[in-house]
C-alpha cells in the first residue's frame, strides 16, 4: 500500500470514528451552547493533538488539570472529544472539521499544525480556539481573531549559558530541525542570533521527515560538533532514543529543551515543564468557556519560568563534571 493510500485510509477511518462519536454526543446531555449559562451546564470541547510523544501528552494532561482547577471536570460538567493526528496534516484538517460539525464550545490545538487546522475550521462558526505548545504564534498567524493560548518559546540563552558552564572548551553546537515546522525554524534562528555571544557557532541540519533524522545525526557527528541541542521538534523528539544511541557511542552530550528529554537520557537542559504549560492554558480556556473573558481579552502568554534539569547518569557516562553552582539549582531526573 502506498503512503498516499494509507493516509486516505487513516482519514476515512477517522471520519467514520468521528461520525459515530458525534452521533453519541447528539444523544447525550445538553452542552453549554444549547443550555445557556448557569448551573447544570455541560461544556463540550474538542482537543486536537498533532502527535503522540511525552511533551504533547504532558500538555494535554496539564490542560485538563488546569480546567479541573477552575472547576471544569471531565464527565461531570465537561465533555471532551479528543483526537490525535499522528503527525499527519491531512488528519489535522479532518479533526478540525469534525469538531466544527460537532458544534463544540471550544477547540484546543496542541502544536502549531493542529492549532492552525482548528482555527481554520472554527472561523466560519466563530468557535473560540485555544492553542498550546506553539513557539511562534505570530509567525503562525495565530495572534489575532477568536484565538489565544500559550507559547513554549525556548529559553535559548539559558541553554547556551548551561552548555558553556558544562563544556567550557566547546565551540560548535549541532541542531537538527524539521524545515516545515515553524516552531523549529524560529528556534534555530534564535540560536544562530545568540550563539556568538557565548562563544559558539551553530551547525544546523534541516530534515523533511523523521526518517532523515538519524542520518543528520551521523552527519553532525562527522563534522565534529561538540554537543547537540535538542528543540521541541516533533520529528526529532520522536526518535530521541535512536539519537542518544549514536551520540552516547560518540561521547557527545545532547542537551534537551524540556524535562521529558532529560528523563530519556539527555545530559542536561534549560527546560520547560509542559504539564505546567498545559495547566496555564487550561485556566485560560476555563475563562473563555465560562464567559469570564474572551480570547480577544487575553493576549497569548509566553511561559517565562524554566528550570535546569540534569541526568546525573548521562553526565557520568559522558565524563562531564557538574559545576557546584549548577548542581545547587538543578533538578536531577535520572531516576524519575
Amino acid at each position: 500500500m502506498t503512503m498516499t493510500a494509507m493516509k486516505k485510509l487513516l482519514c476515512a477511518a477517522l471520519a467514520l470514528t468521528s461520525a459515530l462519536s458525534l452521533a453519541a454526543c447528539g444523544q447525550s446531555g445538553s452542552t453549554a451552547s444549547s443550555q445557556g449559562e448557569g448551573e447544570g451546564v455541560t461544556y463540550k470541547i474538542g482537543i486536537s493533538q498533532y502527535g503522540e510523544h511525552a511533551s504533547l501528552d504532558n500538555c494535554r494532561e496539564g490542560f485538563l488539570e488546569g480546567l479541573r482547577q477552575a472547576g471544569l471536570v471531565e464527565d461531570e460538567n465537561l465533555k471532551v472529544l479528543y483526537e490525535n493526528a499522528h503527525f499527519d496534516d491531512d488528519m489535522t484538517t479532518q479533526i478540525g472539521e469534525t469538531f466544527s460539525a460537532a458544534d463544540v464550545d471550544l477547540m484546543v490545538g496542541i502544536a502549531t499544525n493542529s492549532a492552525v487546522a482548528c482555527y481554520n475550521a472554527a472561523e466560519d462558526k466563530d468557535i473560540p480556539v485555544i492553542f498550546t505548545a506553539i513557539t511562534d504564534p505570530v509567525g503562525a498567524h495565530l495572534d489575532s481573531g477568536n484565538i489565544t493560548g500559550t507559547s513554549d518559546a525556548l529559553p535559548v540563552e539559558g541553554q547556551l549559558k548551561l552548555i558553556r558552564a558544562l563544556q567550557p572548551e566547546a565551540d560548535t553546537i549541532g541542531i537538527i530541525y524539521t524545515t516545515s515546522e515553524a516552531n523549529s525554524v524560529y528556534s534555530v534562528g534564535v540560536y544562530q542570533e545568540k550563539a556568538a555571544e557565548y562563544g559558539f557557532t551553530v551547525e544546523a541540519v534541516g530534515v523533511t521527515a523523521q526518517s532523515e533524522v538519524t542520518q543528520a545525526v551521523d552527519n553532525l557527528i562527522a563534522k565534529g560538533v561538540d554537543c547537540f541541542s535538542n528543540l521541541t521538534d516533533n520529528n526529532v523528539v520522536g526518535v530521541l532514543g535512536s539519537i542518544l544511541e549514536k551520540t552516547n557511542e560518540a561521547k557527545i552530550p545532547v542537551y534537551g529543551s524540556e524535562i521529558e528529554q532529560m528523563k530519556k537520557g539527555c545530559a542536561a537542559g534549560a527546560g520547560l515543564d509542559y504539564v505546567q504549560l498545559g495547566i496555564q492554558t487550561g485556566k485560560m480556556a476555563a475563562k473563555v468557556l465560562t464567559g469570564e473573558a474572551t480570547c480577544q481579552d487575553m493576549p497569548y502568554e509566553v511561559i517565562e519560568n524554566y528550570s535546569t534539569y540534569i541526568n546525573s547518569k548521562s553526565l557520568e557516562q559522558l565524563g562531564i563534571t557538574l559545576p557546584d553552582d549548577v548542581a545547587q539549582s538543578a533538578e536531577d531526573v535520572a531516576n524519575a
